[in-house]
């Protein structure tokens, strides 16, 4: 079932990109089947993303970003915008490897943080103001994503 669900998203992908003619289709088809295979037989044991959640998860990524980027645009045009600039530590909660991988990526698309260093689960990022709660705010992310993903994460 996990195979035709890919096919079928891999499929509908490509006719957005390429269009419906039948000899565009007919090659999204074949190339929709191979990648379906493929992500299927290479994917971890346990991988693969709630469908359920994606919607929530979604609307939350959304909303931060758009804040986030205010906040990153107001501070660029403050003539004395009130900044600290600098480095902060998580402790990430979620398994090594893809799970804390994809994490580490989604957090870096939100404007004001960014990853620096891993080493062991501390993750450490660099933010625009460190007199934010981006500790805190990091953690929250991460149990959204981690139930996205349905990652089980150290604490629970």
């Amino acid at each position: 079932m996990r195979l035709l669900w890919r096919g079928a998203m891999l499929l509908a992908l490509w006719v957005v990109l390429m269009g419906t003619k039948p000899a565009d289709v007919a090659a999204g088809a074949v190339v929709a089947a191979l990648a379906a295979w493929a992500s299927v037989v290479l994917s971890p044991p346990g991988a693969g993303m709630r469908a359920a959640a994606l919607p929530a998860y979604a609307a939350r990524f959304l909303r931060q970003s758009f804040v986030a980027g205010w906040d990153v645009a107001r501070r660029a045009f403050a003539p004395a915008a009130a900044m600290r600039p600098g480095l902060v530590d998580h402790a990430s909660t979620l398994p090594a490897g893809t799970p804390r991988e994809a994490f580490v990526s989604v957090t870096g698309l939100l404007p004001g943080t960014v990853a620096v260093a891993e080493q062991g689960d501390r993750v450490t990022y660099h933010a625009l103001d460190v007199d934010q709660p981006v500790a805190g705010q990091l953690a929250a992310e991460e149990r959204a994503f981690a139930s996205l993903v349905g990652a089980r994460r150290a604490d629970d």
